[in-house]
């Protein structure tokens, strides 16, 4: 069964706006994020959703909420949406909410990469998750292995839905460094991975389920 899945970034939160780490913390959306959640909803608008999927962030449910809004009122039948912890983004421990240029160079300075971008650039992204939780003074930081293993429960979830056939679109509120952990993994050539898409940006996968996963994702489209 190919989906077609369309993954859009939450809209920005008080956070985003101040530079710092948001993982699993919640901070309302801005104004500007209402904006970004209006300009994806519009975006979107035209598609019949099958099946929507959030991480269980306000954030990321009020970004849902009012896409699915908006699709309703453009005549298409609601779909339910599901939130699952599972699409949550990265979860930064002991760093939650801290400024992010301090939180990696906690993490990156040790192994004199002192930026996010030159942990990547050096090391690769998923060094960036390694180096924060042996940083994290409690470990609770996800490490590299502890993220994949959750964020692929969540392909699997979308894959297990009832009701799916083959062809449908499926949305999915996601966040910026799970986007860019995405790109990573399935389509790493000629993107920027040291920058977050933006706010309420659109990217488009088809997720085959009957395939591999890292054979039955392409990516269609990127930060849109």
């Amino acid at each position: 069964m190919l989906l077609h899945l369309h993954l859009v970034r939450h809209g920005q939160t008080y956070f985003n706006r101040y530079n710092r780490l948001q993982g699993w913390s919640n901070s309302p959306l801005t104004e500007k994020g209402l904006q970004d959640a209006r300009r994806a909803a519009d975006r979107l608008a035209g598609l019949d959703l099958a099946a929507a999927f959030c991480s269980d962030t306000t954030r990321a449910m009020q970004t849902a909420t009012m896409i699915l809004d908006r699709n309703e009122t453009a005549g298409h039948r609601r779909p339910r949406l599901t939130p699952d912890m599972h699409f949550r983004e990265q979860f930064y421990g002991y760093f939650e909410g801290q400024d992010m240029s301090m939180a990696w160079w906690a993490a990156g300075a040790p192994h004199g990469a002192p930026t996010y971008a030159q942990i990547v650039a050096r090391y690769g992204l998923g060094a960036t998750r390694d180096f924060l939780k042996a940083a994290d003074p409690f470990h609770d930081a996800e490490s590299d292995e502890e993220y994949w293993r959750r964020v692929e429960g969540g392909f699997a979830l979308i894959a297990a839905t009832p009701g799916l056939k083959n062809g449908d679109h499926v949305l999915q509120i996601s966040h910026g460094n799970t986007l860019l952990s995405l790109m990573n993994r399935f389509a790493p050539e000629g993107h920027d991975l040291t920058h977050r898409p933006a706010n309420g940006s659109v990217t488009d996968m088809d997720f085959d389920t009957d395939a591999p996963l890292d054979e039955g994702v392409t990516v269609v489209s990127y930060d849109g």
